[in-house]
């Protein structure tokens, strides 16, 4: 749990924390060093991104190898000193955000826990009380981990909520964590003596891990001994001594801010905060909808209590999967070293000519061993990592549970539940099965004649073909032109299988082919076509044949495309945000981005939005082959067609040919839509809804992406999921 305590920007525990805007939680006094100030109607520029050469005055100052100048912003060593310091040199970095509130390029520093976080900025006078809290219009924070920016009003950092709870839970686990350290074992020979691990209840003594093994073995007179934690440690999840409700029964009530002396009696669902009966008959909260505090309290405790019941049940699932995985290491040793008996014993019964064939025969075992070995560990590995994030997570909702602090608590319950029904989901997506059996599905036949020895090898056991595969069909899912199926074999099958071979038909009804060969139970097909049913069906072989097919399922992909801009394939320069439906880009040059869909059959349109245009740059709108290339304008190569557009005109380019100019461009605020018709096989853009110029290209036929070239001049958003304009859509044909 005390990764979930811990401050983002410093790395430490937090200290008075606060809630942003998008429910994540920062220090007060790291809150004050990520401030920035900007004065109205001008972007004040940061002395860090000042050309070499021309840096201000207070640059001189700086601390050497900071790159920092004394003020608020040198603060940050002292404000984030518990979470190790900060590298101001090392860890500075350019970055874009779009225009909800984003910023522009701004530097960045590096927390302890990795998260980048803006330094305060060389401020105009006055600053100085923005950073007290009190800061005028123009004031704004960003957030650490998500980087949404929210504006400061004239309260300043006074008007971000205090987040009692966490406050509250982060001084029970300090006190928790001392007393747990200041147990130390009482029969250590050290000076000084070793923390204590456990406390026998029958012996009453404290024991470490090491006198615990040597003096106080679970065996004997010993077995039937009770061993705890030692007092003060922390206690399994969904355990307590009643802290919570001591620290809740004690803690005096929280009163409103706008009206001290009135407490919190109501809360209004429009706003998301608790209100008192003084702000409803001002009017703020008149025409919303308000409810009673303890009503909506206990409504939220109980879908958090839901949603955490569902994380518990999957979490014992995999303590219980985890101790089958281990049982099964130990089968696979002892499976491997039968075989490596009963293979030596076999070997030495035969005459000089197997020798030469016995060490290749082990070896193969020694392969099939530790790869088994391999898999089990790594599904071990990433199971215990999956169990510890869960369980850190449990640890601290129940923490947040044990709080008799309503409106606290509806502080973050919207966060939390959405946090716990994703980490639910992520158990869900995965298989808590064994990627491997413990079983060696190999024997040898020392029968064969002397004149075959040179080709002796392993064999499989005779059996039968494998039984009809089972589509489990809670886990089969369609998402855009992807469809995901997954299947197992029937219980009790002991029919060995060597593989699976996966089919699905054209969408159109058309004839079966295969998509998939191969050992896993799990997979995903990309590429096909939009607003199409495939059929689909799977079957199991081994050395004895094929075994018959399983039900045909059926799976619809979804009528019109939702994608975004892929960061795996864009070009170094290009700048992602927003969910990846953000594109900037850090060269003068212009580089390429593509889309995350691909396209070879029906209509679909897309458009993109400008949110900023400085200096009449050329962006390029079209679409492109995967392997196009990226450091330059699109349409230049062989592997895309585009428009390339300025504020005045517009021209379509392939193969760096131009043509049909265009007149009426682009400016900031400005809508680009792009309409592929594979049905038509042609290209058509649009500038704010009308078309621009004749259909752009005709005969296109294969395989596009959605592209789009861009320098740091230009800022677009994506906008998917569009139906077709009705200007382009085809006609009813009359009923006969």
């Amino acid at each position: 749990m005390e990764e979930e305590l811990k401050c983002p920007v410093c790395g430490s525990l937090f200290r008075e924390p606060i809630i942003l805007p998008c429910s994540h939680n920062v220090c007060l006094p790291c809150a004050r060093t990520i401030a920035v100030q900007t004065p109205e109607n001008e972007q004040h520029l940061p002395a860090l991104l000042q050309p070499r050469g021309s840096a201000p005055p207070a640059a001189a100052a700086a601390a050497p190898g900071t790159g920092l100048g004394p003020g608020p912003a040198a603060s940050l060593d002292s404000e984030c000193a518990a979470g190790g310091g900060v590298d101001h040199a090392d860890k500075l970095s350019l970055h874009s955000e779009t225009d909800s509130g984003y910023g522009s390029y701004t530097p960045s520093l590096k927390s302890p826990n990795g998260v980048r976080v803006l330094p305060l900025v060389p401020a105009p006078p006055g600053a100085a009380a923005a950073q007290r809290g009190a800061g005028p219009a123009g004031s704004s924070l960003t957030c650490p981990q998500c980087h949404r920016s929210a504006s400061l009003d004239q309260r300043g950092l006074r008007g971000f909520q205090r987040n009692r709870l966490l406050e509250a839970i982060v001084q029970r686990y300090q006190q928790g964590r001392a007393a747990a350290a200041a147990a130390k074992c009482q029969l250590c020979d050290r000076s000084p003596p070793e923390p204590a691990a456990v406390l026998c209840e029958q012996c009453d003594v404290l024991y470490c891990a090491a006198c615990q093994l040597r003096c106080h073995p679970a065996r004997g007179p010993f077995a039937k001994h009770r061993l705890v934690p030692p007092p003060g440690a922390p206690g399994p999840p969904g355990g307590g001594d009643g802290g919570g409700k001591g620290a809740g029964g004690g803690r005096k009530l929280p009163t409103c801010a706008e009206h001290d002396l009135e407490n919190y009696s109501m809360y209004c669902v429009s706003c998301r905060s608790p209100v008192c009966y003084q702000c409803l008959e001002d009017g703020r909260h008149g025409k919303h909808d308000v409810k009673a505090l303890g009503a909506v309290w206990k409504q939220h405790k109980a879908q958090l209590s839901q949603a955490l019941n569902g994380v518990s049940d999957k979490a014992k699932e995999a303590k219980e999967f985890l101790v089958q995985l281990k049982n099964l290491l130990q089968q696979i040793q002892e499976n491997g070293l039968d075989y490596e008996a009963c293979l030596v014993a076999q070997c030495d019964a035969l005459v000089d000519a197997l020798t030469r064939q016995k060490a290749k025969l082990l070896t193969k075992v020694t392969k099939e061993r530790e790869h088994k070995l391999k898999v089990v560990w790594d599904q071990i590995n990433h199971c215990t990592l999956k169990l510890r994030q869960s369980t850190g997570l449990m640890e601290y909702c129940l923490e947040v549970i044990k709080e008799n602090d309503p409106s606290g608590f509806l502080q973050i319950s919207d966060a939390l539940i959405k946090r716990v029904q994703v980490s639910q989901e992520q158990w869900v997506k995965g298989a808590l099965e064994p990627k491997v059996s413990a079983e060696f599905d190999l024997t040898l036949d020392s029968e064969p004649l002397l004149q075959a020895i040179h080709q002796l090898d392993f064999i499989q056991m005779k059996c039968r073909v494998p039984p009809v595969p089972l589509l489990q069909l809670e886990k089969c899912c369609t998402r855009n032109n992807s469809v995901t199926l997954a299947w197992r074999m029937p219980p009790l099958s002991h029919n060995p299988v060597e593989g699976y071979i996966l089919e699905l038909d054209d969408g159109d009804g058309g004839q079966f082919r295969e998509v998939y060969v191969g050992k896993e139970t799990l997979c995903t097909i990309d590429g096909l076509h939009f607003n199409s049913t495939y059929n689909a069906r799977v079957k199991a072989f081994n050395s004895s044949g094929v075994g018959p097919y399983s039900k045909t399922v059926i799976l619809q992909t979804s009528d019109v495309a939702w994608f975004t801009f892929d960061p795996s394939s864009a070009h170094r320069d290009i700048v992602l945000s927003n969910d990846n439906q953000t594109a900037t880009c850090s060269s003068y040059d212009d580089r390429v981005v593509l889309g995350t869909a691909a396209f070879s059959k029906g209509v679909h349109y897309w458009e993109l939005h400008v949110d900023r245009y400085d200096n009449h740059p050329d962006p390029a709108f079209g679409i492109a082959r995967i392997n196009v290339v990226k450091d330059m304008m699109l349409g230049k190569d062989d592997k895309a067609w585009a428009m390339y557009v300025d504020n005045n005109r517009s021209w379509f380019m392939h193969c760096n040919s131009h043509t049909n100019r265009t007149e009426g461009g682009v400016c900031k605020g400005a809508t680009v839509g792009v309409l592929l018709d594979l049905n038509k096989h042609n290209l058509t853009f649009y500038i704010n809804g009308q078309q621009q110029g004749p259909p752009a290209f005709e005969n296109v036929e294969g395989v596009f992406m959605p592209a789009l070239s861009l320098n740091r001049n230009v800022q677009v958003t994506l906008h998917t999921g569009l139906e077709v304009p009705q200007c382009v859509k085809q006609p009813k044909l009359p009923s006969n």
